[in-house]
């Protein structure tokens, strides 16, 4: 078998059809049925089984897949080398969390720009789990996570350490009056969110548990209905600035073993580290010094 021989393969089996997989790869139907049935010859099982709606993958096609996948990205990886003259160049897409990138990168960011215009720099926010599948799906060249972050396929370094602290509206003076509130609420972003987990094993620590879940898509959204007394959530102390100097915000520090995470880069051990992400990580470290010393 060779590469083109499992691209084929790869393109069939996430079409689900020998014509649209003729397609996406801009040749003829007949090649792509020649070429599959050529592939099943050589390792001697059926990949797919034929139906009048298409094709689906057989048994011997699922465990040939991944193959063909780390196979794919292995040559991709292999291009980029090739093409990598150790001037950072092209395109990097680089993950983080909403706060990470609202306390820490955008410094970063605007010094990596203007020192390598020739990079196309791209950030994506999400939550952990959504960044750590996109990393391990080589989606993103790495991301910044809430730690740790522990998969044997990922290579993992700090990259600030965060005081997370309970959100309150000013009314609400303690714990005890939070398990006394019969209506509690968590105010929190989308499911996936780390704070979010870490919230609700904290309340469930001291006994708050069936606590209803009011999701929103921005910090700010969440620091506002949190200081109107909807409910209570987790952030990073370092968020709140002039909002907690108001007294819109009652905050509840938290015990060292609670109130400390570790947000770190991750990145796909196996993947190529190009001159663009190399440079990028180069310029990110001194960001962390600078977060530590604050």
């Amino acid at each position: 078998m060779d590469a083109a021989d499992l691209r084929m393969f790869q393109s069939v089996a996430s079409t689900g059809s020998m014509s649209k997989a003729a397609l996406e790869l801009n040749t003829v139907q007949s090649n792509v049925t020649a070429r599959i049935k050529s592939l099943e010859e050589e390792v001697g099982f059926a990949l797919f089984e034929r139906t009048n709606r298409g094709v689906t993958l057989t048994a011997a096609g699922r465990r040939l897949l991944p193959f063909a996948a780390r196979a794919a990205r292995l040559l991709d990886d292999a291009r980029r080398a090739v093409a990598d003259e150790g001037t950072p160049s092209g395109v990097l897409t680089i993950g983080s969390l909403d706060t990470t990138a609202a306390l820490h990168l955008s410094p970063v960011l605007a010094a990596y720009v203007a020192a390598h215009p020739a990079v196309d720099l791209s950030l994506k926010t999400g939550t952990t789990c959504e960044l750590v599948e996109q990393v391990l799906d080589r989606q993103l060249d790495g991301a910044y996570v809430c730690g740790p972050a522990n998969h044997p396929d990922l290579q993992v370094e700090p990259f600030v350490r965060e005081e997370l602290v309970i959100l309150t509206a000013p009314a609400i003076t303690s714990f005890e009056a939070l398990s006394r509130k019969p209506d509690l609420k968590i105010v929190v972003l989308k499911a996936g969110c780390s704070y979010r987990l870490q919230l609700e094993a904290m309340l469930a620590r001291r006994g708050i548990v069936g606590v209803r879940q009011l999701e929103f898509g921005t910090i700010e959204a969440i620091i506002a209905c949190v200081s109107a007394g909807v409910g209570v959530t987790l952030l990073p102390r370092a968020l709140l600035g002039s909002i907690w100097e108001r007294g819109r915000l009652r905050v509840h520090p938290l015990p060292n073993d609670e109130g400390q995470v570790e947000t770190v880069f991750i990145r796909h051990r196996e993947a190529f580290t190009s001159s663009a992400l190399r440079a990028f990580m180069d310029m990110a470290r001194p960001a962390l010094t600078i977060a530590a010393a604050e």
